[in-house]
């Protein structure tokens, strides 16, 4: 799909909601935090996420992409441009995010 078709459309998804008016954020604001966060979790298995148009678009190193129009849909795209199995929670990943050492 190209840019343009990926802007418009999208369904609501309860990741989009109110917790920028809680933060003090724009929604946009609000969607590149939860990017710069996501991009933690991502790095080392090659993928990048960013914002663009009240979207994310997620890229992995082979020129792959998927346009995701909710947070919630990041983890089933990054196993499908990667072939390998993605659980965001897994404490290898948390331990690395707080900064702990194993």
């Amino acid at each position: 799909m190209c840019g343009l078709c990926g802007a418009f459309g999208g369904s609501d998804h309860w990741t989009g909601g109110s917790a920028a008016t809680a933060t003090g954020l724009t929604p946009a604001a609000e969607r590149q935090a939860r990017a710069r966060i996501a991009n933690q979790i991502l790095k080392p298995y090659g993928l990048t996420l960013d914002e663009w148009a009240g979207r994310f678009t997620l890229r992995a190193r082979n020129g792959k992409t998927a346009i995701i129009d909710h947070f919630g849909a990041i983890w089933p795209e990054a196993e499908k441009l990667t072939g390998r199995t993605f659980d965001p929670l897994d404490p290898a990943i948390l331990d690395r995010m707080e900064g702990v050492s194993p």
